[in-house]
């Protein structure tokens, strides 16, 4: 008896342990323009990069400018050579501070969304 509660014991700590990582969603760990950056030139592209790939069909990028104005991206891809980083092409853009809004969905259906700004010169 005590070898087979010493066997579940195992087996429930083996999936508690791969478990809480399977179910853990993308994360942004980068964008270029940097959060709270202030860049010369004005950008021409929004980098979003995450922990894991997401799903480009089901993502949205926006800028806010600073009266409110919304300005959509013209094209929306997933980097060649680095699925996922989220590259969102921008008009151009005028001195003044901005805010990113975006919304993805990761490979594992889970929606994510975060928000960050940052001022042209």
């Amino acid at each position: 008896m005590k070898a087979k509660n010493l066997v579940v014991a195992a087996v429930a700590a083996f999936g508690c342990v791969f478990t809480s990582a399977a179910l853990a969603h993308a994360k942004l760990e980068a964008s270029m323009p940097q959060a709270n950056a202030v860049v010369t030139p004005a950008p021409t592209q929004v980098r979003l990069q995450f922990n894991e790939q997401v799903e480009l069909p089901f993502s949205k990028v926006k800028l806010i400018d600073e009266k409110g104005a919304v300005v959509e991206p013209s094209k929306k891809v997933l980097d060649a050579a680095n699925p996922k980083i989220l590259v969102a092409t921008v008009p151009a853009l005028h001195s003044g501070a901005y805010r990113v809004q975006w919304s993805t969905v990761t490979r594992d259906g889970h929606k994510v969304k975060g928000e960050f700004a940052f001022r042209v010169k």
